[in-house]
């Protein structure tokens, strides 16, 4: 008996009526039932997002920018996300009533902008108290729990634009401010330049009044040494006119006791008299000129006030009304000033002297001249309280002269305190002339260090600073769609499944076969074949439908193909090998080998992710490997891995091929439970 007419003998048996055709036609299409139509359900799900009805509130109140501009971003991103149409947009008026949808199931989420979403965004631009922009975001794991994932994606994106579109307009702004700086600060410059020359001019100034302060201390120096002068005259003055009232008075009490002797006073009396009258002239010449030498010691007294007055004025100490007040003051306070008075009360002292001497001519005749003694002592007392008159009046004049003296001494002490203030004002005006030429300089340098870039580079700064870091993804290979993603997984996991229900209606071995004499290995592989060719057909026709029908366009179709009937026949022979081999507890290993491959073959999630167990799983089972050359096929990433994996498949076909002999062999030997199975399946 031949491997072939093993086989034939199997398939004419599956195909011997109709309901047997039928089973063989529906386990054909399993596959097909499987992995194409589960593709096909889930071939472009992102692309029928629009079907999802969402919430969408908007109740950002807008904001203005640091340049007045008006921002009204919240309107912004609820129009591009409409305009977008990635989900059904649902525009909802307040966030309870989303809320509320979200937990009722009517939205399958719910985006809320906030009232102060323009506002946080704008609040980095004015460098005050800087808030994020939030978008809030109010998901339901009962509605969908991958519908929570693929939601983060769209408002991460979301705020990537609008953090990208706001961030380029504060570096914008920030730039502007920047070119602002930089010519504000060379006007600052010329400013200062401009401040330096005045602050020169301001020395020049300075110093000239320096100079008028120090002739002006110098002269107030002399009109304190000439009022010192005055007032000694005035004391001398008054002491000689305390010695007239003096002698004055002891002559009225020595001629008021003389004898009344008429006669020989008769002579003395006209001697008296002539004297009395010379002395009068002496006395009133010697007014005239205390007069005249007073107004001439005033007049030039005054000039010198006047004169310095006028030089304080020219220099700006004080005002023309601070001048004429201080004359004012001078005019109401100072008195005359004697001139040559010690000089002409000498003189006439040397006349009293004469009358002394006639008066003591008189007084031998004053017993004489009794009846000429009152009017001799009449004369007397007058010319004595004349003199007292003259005591209180040169006393007068010198006190307003130590007055004089007082007010020219604190007009010395103004004058010193002036002139200090002027060179300290020559000093510190050297300084700030040197201090404002400094500070020229460095603000013209500390304008060139200042950016001022122009609208062209201040647009590509911004764009810089706004999205610093850009990532250019290189694909090397590409699903093209989220259902070509899935085909490798599910077209292997597919082609597992087909097999398996064959094995639910297909023998591996069958008795004939057993009991004929045949080689071990022809009933081993006679067994395997006619699984092979179904397989095979599943495989084919899978392939067929997912690349024509989905639209799948593998970049190496024959390619993929021929791996597909490779994969068949390793999935057939271990299948087969395993349930010949186990018998009906095989059918439970091939289930329990389909869960172990499920988690460890790396279809969906990296293998490596898994736990470390399954790591051991996934290098020893075939799905892994198939699914792996399945994706480089499919998406055209490098084929050197093609011919490993193929040979791999060859191996597991020859290893389910050794199990299905050693079960040819063990079954040759008839048992009590061949004929009563303890169990079956």
């Amino acid at each position: 008996m031949t491997v072939l007419r093993l086989a034939r003998s199997e398939l004419k048996r599956m195909t011997g009526g109709l309901l047997p055709k039928l089973t063989i036609l529906a386990l054909t299409l399993v596959p097909l039932l499987y992995g194409a139509v589960y593709l096909y359900a889930n071939w472009d799900p992102y692309g029928k997002l629009n079907q999802i009805d969402a919430a969408l509130v908007v109740e950002d109140s807008g904001a203005s920018s640091a340049d007045g501009t008006r921002l009204e971003a919240g309107r912004k991103v609820a129009d591009s996300l409409v305009e977008g149409h990635v989900f059904n947009w649902q525009t909802v008026s307040s966030a309870e009533a989303a809320d509320q949808g979200v937990s009722s199931g009517q939205y399958a989420f719910a985006l809320k902008i906030p009232r102060d979403f323009s506002a946080n965004l704008v609040s980095p631009g004015s460098f005050d108290a800087a808030n994020q922009a939030m978008l809030n975001v109010t998901t339901n794991d009962a509605n969908n729990y991958l519908l929570g994932t693929i939601v983060d994606k769209l408002t991460t994106a979301v705020h990537s634009t609008v953090a990208k579109e706001v961030g380029q307009e504060t570096a914008n702004q920030l730039l502007t401010g920047f070119g602002t700086i930089h010519s504000q600060m060379l006007k600052a410059a010329d400013g200062a330049r401009d401040l330096a020359g005045g602050v020169s001019s301001l020395h020049d100034g300075s110093a000239s009044l320096h100079q008028g302060t120090s002739s002006l201390r110098n002269g107030t120096g002399e009109l304190v040494a000439g009022q010192r002068k005055l007032l000694d005259g005035a004391n001398t003055l008054n002491a000689g006119a305390g010695q007239l009232a003096g002698g004055l008075r002891e002559l009225n009490d020595k001629t008021s006791t003389l004898p009344a002797d008429t006669q020989r006073l008769a002579d003395g009396a006209a001697q008296v008299a002539a004297g009395n009258a010379a002395l009068n002239t002496k006395l009133q010449g010697m007014a005239g000129q205390l007069a005249s030498a007073e107004q001439a010691s005033a007049q030039a007294q005054r000039g010198r006030v006047v004169a310095s007055d006028g030089r304080l004025v020219a220099a700006g100490v004080i005002t023309q009304a601070q001048a004429d007040a201080i004359l004012a003051d001078y005019d109401a306070n100072t008195a005359p000033a004697p001139s040559g008075a010690a000089a002409a009360f000498q003189g006439a002292a040397a006349q009293v002297q004469q009358l002394a001497d006639g008066s003591a001519a008189v007084s031998a005749g004053a017993a004489q001249l009794a009846g000429a003694a009152p009017a001799l002592s009449d004369a007397v007392g007058k010319a004595s309280a004349g003199a007292d008159q003259l005591v209180g009046g040169t006393a007068e004049l010198a006190a307003g002269q130590q007055n004089a003296l007082a007010g020219a001494e604190k007009l010395a002490q103004g004058a010193q305190q002036l002139d200090d203030g002027a060179a300290r004002l020559e000093s510190g005006s050297a300084k700030a002339s040197d201090g404002a030429g400094t500070l020229a300089t460095e603000l013209a340098k500390g304008a060139g260090k200042v950016p001022n870039p122009n609208d062209a580079k201040k647009d590509s700064l911004a764009k810089v600073m706004a999205d610093p870091v850009a990532v250019s993804n290189v694909s090397q290979a590409k699903a093209g769609s989220y259902g070509a993603g899935l085909a490798p997984f599910f077209l292997t996991l597919a082609l597992w499944i087909g097999v398996f229900m064959l094995i639910q209606a297909m023998r591996p071995v069958t008795q004939r076969a057993l009991a004929s004499n045949a080689p071990t290995w022809k009933i081993a592989v006679g067994g395997w074949l006619p699984f092979l060719a179904v397989a095979a057909v599943q495989a084919s026709l899978l392939t067929l439908v997912v690349d024509v029908g989905l639209g799948l366009d593998p970049a190496h179709p024959v390619l993929m193909w021929v791996l597909m009937l490779a994969a068949a026949m390793a999935f057939s022979a271990i299948i087969q090998g395993v349930v010949a081999l186990l018998g009906s507890p095989g059918k439970l290993v091939v289930l329990i080998l389909l869960v172990l491959q499920l988690v460890s073959s790396g279809g969906t999630f990296p293998w490596q992710t898994t736990p470390e167990p399954l790591h051991v799983v996934h290098q020893l089972l075939p799905m892994g490997y198939v699914v792996n050359g399945m994706r480089h096929l499919i998406y055209g990433a490098d084929l050197a891995s093609i011919l490993p994996t193929m040979l791999g498949l060859v191996g597991y076909t020859l290893l389910g091929l050794a199990m299905s002999a050693v079960a040819v062999r063990k079954h040759k030997f008839w048992t009590l439970k061949t004929l009563k199975p303890e169990i079956a399946l």
